[in-house]
Formats: structure tokens, sequence, C-alpha cells
């Protein structure tokens, strides 16, 4: 979009546009409104930059463009594809029976409502299962049972009295968590922290991070204790290896950045992966699923391997994995999905891996027999042992079937909140 803004709407704060990249050249600082025209202020298809200004900052009348009209009042509602307001989007200010039409049916991970309360639907024409949204910012949609499954929204009038239970429950805040593994592929020892660590050494964990997610916000991690030597910003999400950008088991020193903090570029780490979020919610009600089956994917270096059509028996003696041990923890949660095949892909471990694929069912019979899946992965020429990049694992919760991705084995049973979502 370089050099190319004609006009511009201001909603909420002050914003600073500039002429060149990087807030240099000529700039102006805009109040909230509307801009028909930037030629007024001789930034016609000339805005390179911006950035917004700080309540407390107090700016020189000179550097303001002209007044704007007043912003406007009509309600507006815009749903994101991911969770997080990421992604496409699409925004509405008025009823939509159909969200087919614009393409965007049972797509919408999160959303924000300005200026009045809309009610969301699972069905077109207001059927199904429906929530009334209040103005403001919901990150996840799947908090009201209606993640990847809106069809149709239409406006709440002001005057309309709404039943409390038709609401839908008002985002709780996210805690900012990064989580360090030992190993690539969120594999090994982990630690986690919610507040800056000056120097790991004190909690055991100096140079030996090898892969991170990150929940929340952004996070800076350093070379250095107390934030020295080479340091790289984090956005939220998964990264399967550190070496990417030259940390790998370099790590000493870690802290949040702020929302507001502006991030040169160069500052970043290469774009991660989705993290899944599986932390508990404030007041959210947990229940016990029962864990159907589990699949450990095992990556094998160097080798070349394919997949074939078929059923393998096998007994659980030799093969069974350690899903269908009774009493384990659920580990972190890389992906979460719905009906096999409703929704959005599984995240994954950081693309294809190589491997075998060893399948188990748990609480299944007496016998001690054991199924592979009817697609068996296989390898030539497989040295040395192999270990578990991760598991995927099935559980029925309320009679449907949810399947998950986790960094370590599950026991009988996982712990979901009510509409069926893993929850540690």
């Amino acid at each position: 979009f370089n050099d190319r803004a004609s006009s511009v709407v201001v909603v909420g704060d002050r914003w600073e546009v500039c002429e060149d990249s990087r807030f240099n050249g000529r700039c102006a600082v805009l109040r909230p409104g509307r801009y028909p025209s930037l030629a007024a202020m001789g930034l016609n298809g000339r805005v390179s930059s911006v950035r917004s200004v700080h309540a407390n900052t107090r700016v020189e009348d000179n550097r303001y463009a002209p007044m704007p009209a007043p912003a406007p009042a009509t309600a507006q509602v815009t749903f994101y594809e991911n969770e997080g307001f990421q992604g496409r989007s699409f925004s509405a200010n008025q009823d939509i029976g159909n969200f087919e039409r614009f393409g965007f049916n049972d797509r919408a991970s999160s959303v924000v409502v300005v200026g009045d309360r809309w009610e969301v639907c699972q069905d077109a024409r207001f059927g199904g299962r429906c929530a009334v949204l209040r103005p403001g910012r919901y990150p996840s949609l799947a908090a009201m049972g209606l993640n990847d499954r809106v069809s149709s929204v239409r406006s709440v009038h002001a005057n309309t009295r709404i039943e409390d239970n038709r609401y839908a429950p008002m985002p709780a805040p996210v805690t900012p968590q990064i989580t360090f593994f030992e190993n690539e592929g969120f594999q090994g020892q982990r630690f986690s922290a919610t507040q800056e660590v000056r120097n790991l050494r004190q909690f055991g964990f100096n140079d030996r991070a090898s892969s991170v997610v990150v929940l929340g916000d952004r996070w800076e991690v350093c070379e250095d204790p107390r934030f020295e030597g080479r340091c790289v910003v984090l956005r939220p999400g998964s990264y399967p290896s550190l070496a990417a950008m030259g940390l790998n088991d370099s790590v000493s020193s870690v802290r949040t950045v702020g929302t507001t903090a502006l991030i040169d570029d160069s500052r970043y780490a290469p774009a991660p992966g989705r993290a899944y979020d599986n932390r508990r919610r404030n007041d959210e009600r947990i229940y016990e699923a029962t864990v159907t089956s589990v699949t450990a994917v095992v990556a094998v270096s160097g080798q070349r391997c394919w997949v074939e059509p078929g059923q393998v028996a096998q007994q659980s003696s030799s093969n069974a994995v350690p899903g269908a041990i009774i009493g384990a923890i659920i580990g972190g949660v890389l992906g979460h999905q719905v009906g096999g095949g409703r929704g959005k892909d599984l995240a994954t471990v950081g693309g294809a891996v190589g491997g075998a694929v060893v399948g188990a069912n748990v609480g299944r019979g007496s016998g001690g027999q054991t199924a592979a899946t009817p697609d068996v992965k296989r390898c030539e020429e497989v040295p040395g042992q192999a270990r578990a990049e991760y598991w995927d694992v099935t559980y029925n919760f309320r009679g449907q079937n949810h399947r998950i991705q986790m960094t370590s084995p599950p026991g009988a049973t996982v712990t979901v909140n009510a509409q069926g979502e893993p929850r540690v």
C-alpha cells in the first residue's frame, strides 16, 4: 500500500502518517475522524509509514492535519479468519443473511464489534445457535462454540432487551506466556514464564532452549543475561526450531514486549506457525473426555518415507504407544480439529515429518489387540531408534469426535471445556 492512500478513517486515538518509510519525511498527526482527501495535507498518494501517538504525548499544533469530519457512529462488525484477529477479514455494517455470498461461511475465528451489539448465528438466515456480542474484541469465537461456524449476522437495535443467557461471554484477558523446550519440535524438558527472566541460569534452563511456543503477546529473547547480546523478538506462535534464528541452545534471558512498542522489522524472528492456546480460561467449567485412539508420529533422520493404504494388526504388548498409559499428564496441544474435517487443518510440529506411524486404540476390548491407521507410513532402511515427534489423538466428547496433536502422550482421558476444546 505504499504511496497509494488518498483518504483515511482514524478511530480511537491519534495517528502519525509520514511521507517516507520509518516515519521520515513530511509527517502529519491525524485526530480521530474521517479524512475524505489527503490532498489537503499534501500527502495524497504519498503515505509510506504510520504509527500511533501515545495518549500522553504532547503534539505541537502545527503538526496536526486539518480538522477531520466526525467519525462515523455506524455499528460495524469485522470477522477474521484466524484467532487473534489474524488472516483474511470481512466487515459488515448491515445484516448479512448468508456468508456464502461473501466467501466467508464457516470461516470466522475472531471478531471485533464496534458501535453496537451484533447477533452472530450458526446457520444462514439467523438460524441455529446464536450469540449476541457486545462492542469489544473477541480474540476467539471458540469460547461461544462458534469457531468456524458463523453463517449469518445482524445488528441488535439499541432499545432491544436481551436476556443475559443470549450474550456471548466477555473475552477474558490472555496472560502472555512463553514456553521453551529442550529439544527441537517441542520435545524434552520445558520451562514456562509469564514475566521477564533476567537470567535463565537461576531456573536451570540457560543455553538449553531449542524450540519455543509464544502465547498472548510478543516476547524478546536474548543471547546473554540481562537482555544483552543478540536479541530477537518473537510474535505469538510456535517456533519448532531456534536454529533458524541462530539461537539454538543460546537463550539466557527473556522479557515481554509492550503492546504499543514499535519494533523494527529487522528485529523480528521469522514468522512462526500458529500456536494453540489450551490454557483454561477464567471461571471455565471443565470435563473429562475419553481418548479413543492415539497415533505416535516418529521421525527418522535421513530416511525417505511413503504412505501405503491398508489395515495392520499389531499386539499392544509390543507396539502400543505410551498414549495408552492411564494417568499420564496432558502435554502441550499443537492443534485442535472438530469432527475430523470441519474447520482449519491441525497445526503441526513444523511441516511434514518423515518417519513411521504407530497407532493404538485406547480402552477398546480386552484382547490386547491394537490397530494401525488405515494409511500406514513406511520408511526404507530405518537405522537406530526413532523418537516420537508428536502424538495424533482422537477423543469423543458428547457424541462428537475431536482430534488434537500433542507434544506428549495423553492418558485415558483429556480435559476439555464445554465445547470439547482441550484444556490444561
